[in-house]
């Protein structure tokens, strides 16, 4: 069975007038950039959070009053600068009709624009952005939403004529001039992102844990608990996951691994349901098929607030080196009843390090599409108003 991915929304970017001046581009005399787009562009684009498309009519190209000579030199142009910024479009869309063609192609109609609608984009969390009304009206067209890239004196306009009886000010979530501001609304911050964070310390007269968790890290982190492949089966977390974290754990090991797994587990499932907070702008759910060599494992997550385990695993060997593989499905079980949440496991027969590997990385990537988050959506994943 293949589990879905988490669908990436789709930037829709006007060319002229918002990243050009909105003159004729016809010769390279008549490239002129828009204040703050090269940095504006290489930041969305290294957010990883969008399919960055170029969505442009251009009128009469190839016509005897434009000739397409006098428009591909100035436009290859500019994707050659926007790419030494960092910034290449994932795919362009060109119109060439006049409004009087009536083409259904042609802004705001979405005849070249099929593609996103088959289900493959999150096209609800898309968004069209440009310097005209039918940028916002193509916004709506698509079942998206739309910043118009315009000054706030024409906010009023949103409400008259045709965008006033297509209710445009209910599609257009922001009205601005400024790249500066776009930047700040799509990635929630003037940087990135704001990070969520946990640490956590746990004192029994059996252990000492503590957890300094980054969610929206990179993969940083090695973490020492006096038990190597525990150790190595962590760092897959970390690394898969894209955490950062700092862990450390003394535990009583003298008597056993048991005291160590479970605290580290439940200190974990803390930090990770505190880093979340309300939970509000996350994916909720993550999902995950991995292979392993000739193991195959597949988890599922959901953060819905109410702890559920599910355990589908026969390891092949009771010990891994010395660590008793018994304890992996009290680490998860553990984790699960402090993060609260819904948590499945499956993995076939095969070499017990690779089943053990191949769920820890299976679980770790699971994790990181669940937590995800788009900086600018402030919903709560529920249509029952809590996840708890």
């Amino acid at each position: 069975m293949l589990t879905p991915k988490r669908k990436q929304p789709v930037l829709f970017l006007d060319r002229d007038g918002l990243i050009v001046d909105e003159r004729q581009v016809d010769s390279f005399e008549n490239i002129v950039w828009i204040p703050g787009v090269f940095q504006a562009l290489r930041l969305l684009r290294a957010s990883g959070l969008f399919h960055m498309v170029m969505v442009s009519n251009q009128d009469g190209v190839g016509l005897p009053h434009y000739p397409s000579q006098r428009f591909w030199p100035p436009h290859e142009r500019i994707l050659q600068t926007l790419a030494g910024e960092q910034m290449v479009f994932d795919k362009i869309h060109l119109d060439f009709s006049m409004p009087q063609d009536n083409s259904p192609n042609r802004k705001p109609g979405i005849g070249m624009l099929g593609e996103y609608l088959d289900g493959s984009y999150d096209i609800e969390r898309s968004l069209v952005i440009g310097d005209r009304l039918t940028d916002v009206e193509l916004a709506k067209n698509l079942g998206c939403r739309a910043i118009w890239f315009a000054s706030d004196a024409r906010k009023e306009e949103l409400k008259q004529g045709r965008a006033g009886e297509l209710n445009l000010s209910e599609t257009c979530v922001l009205v601005t001039e400024s790249w500066d501001e776009v930047v700040r609304w799509l990635l929630g911050s003037d940087t990135l992102r704001t990070h969520r964070t946990a640490s956590i310390e746990r004192t029994t007269k059996e252990t000492m844990v503590a957890l300094q968790l980054d969610l929206d890290g990179t993969g940083s982190g090695h973490p020492s608990t006096g038990l190597p492949f525990f150790d190595h089966m962590l760092q897959q977390i970390v690394r898969h996951g894209q955490l950062d974290a700092v862990l450390t754990a003394k535990g009583d090991l003298e008597v056993d691994e048991h005291h160590t797994v479970e605290d580290v587990a439940l200190v974990l499932g803390q930090a990770v349901a505190k880093a979340l907070g309300d939970k509000r702008g996350i994916s909720r759910y993550g999902f995950e098929i991995l292979p392993m060599d000739e193991c195959l494992a597949q988890v599922a997550i959901d953060f819905s607030g109410r702890p559920w385990f599910a355990w589908d695993v026969e390891f092949t060997r009771e010990r891994i080196g010395d660590f008793p593989t018994e304890l992996f499905q009290h680490f998860f079980k553990s984790f699960c009843d402090e993060a609260r949440c819904n948590l499945h496991m499956q993995v076939g027969k095969g070499n017990a390090h690779h089943q053990a590997e191949a769920l820890f990385k299976a679980f770790g990537r699971a994790l990181r599409s669940a937590v995800f988050r788009y900086p600018w959506n402030d919903e709560l994943p529920s249509t029952k108003g809590v996840l708890s």
